[in-house]
């Protein structure tokens, strides 16, 4: 499955919305609702679908769909 695919999945499941609701612009916080918890339990579940790691000075700079899948597909080249 493909890394934005696979990202957008795991968001919608975490914020209980469909996957087709869930846009690679959306602010994870303004937009989708996401509160710090949701983010913790978010990042975990991405770091071990894709057996990376999330750094804390990275996470403060991450705010839409989009960053995270830019850093997961740089994390995997």
């Amino acid at each position: 499955m493909e890394i934005t695919q696979k990202v957008i999945e795991l968001i919608a499941e975490h914020l209980c919305r469909k996957p087709e609701t869930v846009k690679l612009e959306n602010n994870i916080i303004t937009e989708l609702g996401a509160d710090s918890i949701d983010i913790i339990q978010m990042l975990t579940s991405l770091e071990t679908e894709f057996s990376i790691t999330f750094d804390d000075s990275e996470i403060s700079t991450i705010r839409t769909v989009s960053d995270i899948v830019k850093f997961i597909e740089a994390r995997k080249k």
